[in-house]
């Protein structure tokens, strides 16, 4: 595979010039060169709805001193670009004579397949695919009244090159799949959903029995919030499953613990280093190193090799997840955080995959300890205040506990709570942590980047829950 220097009009050594002279007396700095493609297929209510496929290339360049930061960016690959580029970011430096921050580590390690995931299987087979899913679902029950069904691939092509000379590679690729389903019984209609996906290709996913399960587990869904009465509101124990409803805890807590919300102090967790944030036995780590999950990362966007992070150790906070700007102004190590949308985009501290470890509890006895609670196992949307930690998330699957039984599924009910403080008000951990199946998308100053939670079964004590009925 070519190098991306050499869709440029000079040559590399013209365009390492440039980078270094650009670089020159400030702390950091890189040229973030990027290849994209990507292609989506949206089959809604018996038809092809939407089918994208779209290419992009360009470059940023960026300077960094101090707090300060100049970031110039360009989809044309060429000496007029970076020259224009290098003169807009060379401002920002001031007069500022720093020393070039030590370059990132080196890895040899890969995390998934170089393969482009676009190619295979083609567009016609992908398509075909959409309308046997939708066909199985209206033939498997007549309830179901509408079908969502969707392939989305991406591969990106990354190169970092650094002033000291220093260039680093990365080859990306993404796959998802996500089927939803809108059943129905005289006026009232429901909705389930389930999605899959990975840095890899879509052969797993693509398999009769594995689309078949994603299907059924869509209908399963609906079917039992058809079933759903009102949530109550009030006060509960809550028991949340393993899985996709650590996204709370990606929101909740998660952002809270990114170095730049911690460095200028507008974090709830600002100044706690150290100290004890969560009950005894949770511990919350973000790991960006697990092979072809959706969150990982051989390196990060400014080519720091990612890291297994830990961040709440067993309740007390022991890490912050940076970037290498933040990293160096607060005097710790960058732990491969660094992320950004595309080379139009900053790099910033991001989550990778951030999840809650095993405790030593089955989750059998988890649910049996709650007299009189409320089960979530599946969470929508939701929205978290990242100075204060307060949140709100909706349940998408949920029932009664009563009398250390799940009892009836209820439907409308909302989480409410403030991140640190339910953190303390973790009582049980459950020995089941599961990450997500690969469907998860975090949202951070106008980026969007693909992410992985998860989690072991949890209790927690005395949440507010906001209902429909008393």
């Amino acid at each position: 595979m070519d190098s991306l220097l050499k869709q440029f009009d000079i040559s590399d050594d013209r365009i390492r010039r440039i980078v270094a002279e650009t670089i020159e007396g400030a702390d950091d700095g890189e040229l973030y060169l990027e290849s994209s493609q990507s292609e989506s297929l949206v089959f809604d209510n018996g038809r092809l709805k939407t089918a994208n496929f779209n290419t992009d290339q360009g470059f940023g360049l960026r300077a960094v001193a101090g707090e300060a930061t100049g970031y110039a960016h360009s989809s044309e690959l060429s000496e007029a670009a970076l020259l224009r580029a290098s003169g807009a970011v060379s401002a920002v430096k001031g007069g500022y004579s720093g020393t070039l921050a030590a370059a990132p580590a080196r890895t040899n390690r890969h995390l998934y397949g170089e393969e482009n995931p676009i190619a295979s299987p083609s567009f016609e087979e992908k398509a075909k695919l959409l309308q046997e899913i939708d066909a199985f679902l209206r033939n498997k029950d007549p309830r179901v009244r509408q079908v969502t069904a969707s392939l989305a691939s991406s591969w990106q092509h990354v190169e970092i090159l650094r002033a000291d000379g220093q260039a680093v590679r990365d080859v990306r690729p993404l796959v998802r799949m996500n089927v939803s389903v809108v059943v129905g019984d005289g006026d009232r209609q429901e909705t389930g959903s389930y999605g899959m996906g990975g840095r890899k290709g879509f052969g797993e996913f693509v398999a009769e029995d594995s689309w078949k399960f994603a299907a059924d587990e869509a209908l399963r869904q609906a079917l039992v919030n058809l079933q759903a009465i009102p949530a109550p509101a009030g006060t509960f124990d809550i028991v949340l499953s393993s899985g996709w409803p650590g996204v709370m805890l990606h929101e909740a807590v998660g952002h809270g613990l990114e170095g730049d919300f911690n460095r200028k102090k507008t974090s709830a967790f600002a100044g706690l280093m150290g100290q004890q944030v969560a009950s005894k036995g949770v511990t919350v780590v973000d790991d960006g190193t697990i092979s072809e999950r959706r969150g990982s990362l051989t390196v990060d966007d400014e080519g720091t090799p990612t890291n297994r992070t830990v961040l709440i150790d067993d309740g007390r906070l022991v890490g912050y997840m940076q970037d290498r700007q933040n990293a160096r102004l607060m005097g710790m190590a960058a732990t491969g955080n660094g992320r950004r949308e595309s080379y139009a985009h900053q790099p910033m501290p991001r989550m990778t995959n951030t999840y809650m470890t095993a405790g030593d509890m089955d989750p059998a006895e988890i649910i049996a300890s709650v007299q009189n609670g409320i089960y979530a196992v599946s969470f929508g949307g939701g929205q978290v205040d990242i100075t204060s930690g307060k949140f709100v998330f909706g349940c998408t699957e949920a029932y009664m506990i009563e009398n250390g039984k799940v009892t009836q599924p209820i439907k409308g009910a909302m989480l409410i709570g403030n991140g640190p403080d339910a953190m303390h008000r973790v009582t049980m951990v459950g020995n089941d942590m599961k990450l997500d199946t690969g469907i998860g998308m975090c949202g951070k100053a106008g980026q969007g980047v693909p992410v992985g939670v998860g989690q072991p079964h949890l209790r927690m004590n005395q949440m507010t829950v906001g209902g429909t009925r008393a």
